[in-house]
């Protein structure tokens, strides 16, 4: 009977996936709920910005990668999305049978705020959950062998933005999670503003697209600020710089923000990123086993 509900929980949560997905194909769900056609409608106009706006113009309309990235997007917002929801249904039954209730976890009650506010708090909390998280991402070598496949970029574009090992989906979730738990457990109503525009700030970062955003570079990131993050050469005794997600706020208050330049031309990945293995499948795998000598 135990082994049943677990069973039950993950087949019911695996299958609503499924559904709802091909739901949003079909347009069959709201638009502002739609992030299968949203994601392919965002893509497609930061691409074409590359194509006319092109900060590197030597750089190919097909970059370096160009396909394998835009396979990644899919898989890790749609097809990893749907393997991984019921195993964290059955978490949320986990916690839910050792009595560890949302409530018992709640620091703020979002509902006692009007709807503007509640998006504000629940988008900075979940921004500021996301840069630590890729600050981890940086500091311990077992995540960083996952995070390596994102920095194996060689050129960046839109949809170097969602090329990363799932594993890190594994880990961003339950943090994201338990950032939303803080606010009461729930998403506002209008959090469909803030997943879209997380998604165009992310591919606006990663594409060629010479954006600063003005006197906003303090607080939004931009394609300038992340390209540095994907540099090759780091400052001397940083494993990391210039982490912000959607806001740039969190890497100068925390004094990781650095842009020695503007320009563009600069070498990207990581010292020993040749042995990145070079298809899907086996970049899947990397980080898995122990590393060869």
């Amino acid at each position: 009977m135990f082994l049943e509900k677990y069973l039950n929980a993950f087949t019911s949560s695996f299958f609503g996936m499924v559904n709802w997905t091909w739901r949003s194909i079909i347009f069959d769900v709201p638009w502002y709920n739609n992030y299968f056609w949203g994601l392919i409608v965002i893509s497609l106009v930061v691409w074409g910005l590359e194509i006319f706006f092109p900060w590197r113009k030597s750089q190919s309309i097909f970059r370096k990668d160009f396909w394998l990235d835009g396979f990644y997007m899919f898989f890790n917002f749609f097809l990893f999305a749907i393997v991984i929801s019921g195993f964290y249904k059955i978490l949320g039954l986990l916690f839910s049978d050792l009595g560890i209730k949302q409530a018992s976890l709640t620091l703020v009650d979002m509902s006692a705020y009007p709807n503007w506010l509640q998006l504000l708090i629940f988008f900075i909390l979940l921004d500021f959950v996301q840069w630590y998280t890729h600050v981890l991402l940086h500091k311990y070598g077992f995540l960083w062998k996952f995070h390596q496949i994102h920095h194996s970029v060689k050129e960046m574009g839109f949809a170097a933005h969602l090329r990363f090992h799932w594993m890190e989906n594994v880990f961003y979730k339950p943090l994201k999670t338990f950032g939303v738990m803080i606010l009461g457990g729930f998403e506002p109503e209008q959090a469909f503003i803030v997943h879209f525009f997380a998604i165009t700030i992310g591919h606006l970062n990663h594409s060629n697209i010479k954006i600063t955003w003005g006197p906003l570079k303090y607080i939004l990131n931009n394609p300038v600020m992340h390209l540095y993050h994907h540099a090759y050469e780091l400052p001397k005794g940083k494993n990391g710089v210039n982490y912000g997600i959607s806001l740039s706020l969190w890497d100068y208050i925390f004094k990781t923000n650095y842009i020695p330049e503007d320009s563009g031309n600069l070498l990207l990945g990581f010292e020993g990123d040749e042995k990145i293995p070079k298809s899907f499948f086996k970049q899947l795998i990397h980080g898995l086993g122990k590393p060869k000598p």
